[in-house]
């Protein structure tokens, strides 16, 4: 690597700093990224695709043709874009009119002015794929072009919305752990009643709730439920839960 190279890779690093300080949501640090590649590259434009099942989306773009060209990509499902954020590897097109790639992709980025295309993967491999996306305005637009910061701005992405993606499994299991101690909360409650009723052991009123539940082919949680609420007035979950006098 340059000293060149090695002082474009440290502004960027110093950039993805301060754009994870300022910015408030993952879409907001993408676009900053995207704008980043667009004066990195002087592309005609940039944009970022994430994957996710299947279904591909532009969450960022700088540049006029970035947003009509990955929809064209879209519609058809596949392209250039599409094809590196599923394959992991970098896709180049260096004149779209000699491309034979993508059906008549090529044809349509050309006729908008777009001859040349840079593709680079973002969280290759995972549950949620992407790619950074280059679009320049003449053939062989990106031949002389150093692309290692734009790979760093690529990777940077990939960790960001690896961080996201975390941030999100760890809200999910919260709220699924919530959601498991409200059930045993309601369980724990009409064991009491039945404990009351037949005056018998916690693993006897237990025994009793889970038979009546398979007989009804109900829920434990939902029969709970409606033994509280049938005997209260209030569902168990209600916060201002109280038992009828």
């Amino acid at each position: 690597m340059t000293s060149d190279n090695a002082h474009d890779n440290a502004s960027v690093s110093a950039s993805v700093m301060d754009w994870l300080l300022e910015t408030e949501s993952l879409e907001d640090f993408l676009q900053s990224l995207a704008e980043a590649a667009l004066e990195l590259s002087h592309a005609e434009g940039t944009g970022v695709t994430i994957e996710r099942e299947h279904r591909p989306l532009t969450v960022a773009s700088a540049g006029p043709p970035a947003p009509k060209l990955d929809e064209r990509q879209y519609g058809q499902d596949d392209g250039p874009c599409l094809q590196a954020a599923r394959t992991g590897e970098e896709v180049i097109v260096r004149d779209m009119l000699a491309e034979t790639r993508w059906g008549d992709y090529p044809a349509y980025a050309a006729a908008c002015g777009i001859r040349s295309s840079v593709s680079l993967p973002i969280a290759a491999r995972t549950h949620t794929v992407g790619a950074l996306n280059l679009y320049g305005g003449p053939a062989r637009a990106f031949d002389d072009a150093d692309l290692s910061a734009l790979r760093s701005l690529a990777a940077q992405a990939t960790g960001a919305i690896a961080l996201a993606q975390r941030i999100a499994d760890a809200e999910a299991f919260a709220d699924q752990m919530q959601t498991a101690m409200r059930s045993r909360g309601v369980i724990d409650q009409a064991m009491g009643v039945v404990m009351g009723q037949r005056g018998c052991t916690a693993d006897e009123a237990f025994a009793i709730l889970r038979s009546a539940s398979q007989h009804r082919n109900i829920k434990l949680r939902d029969l709970c439920t409606e033994l509280i609420t049938n005997l209260t007035g209030h569902r168990p979950d209600d916060p201002d839960l109280r038992p009828r006098p």
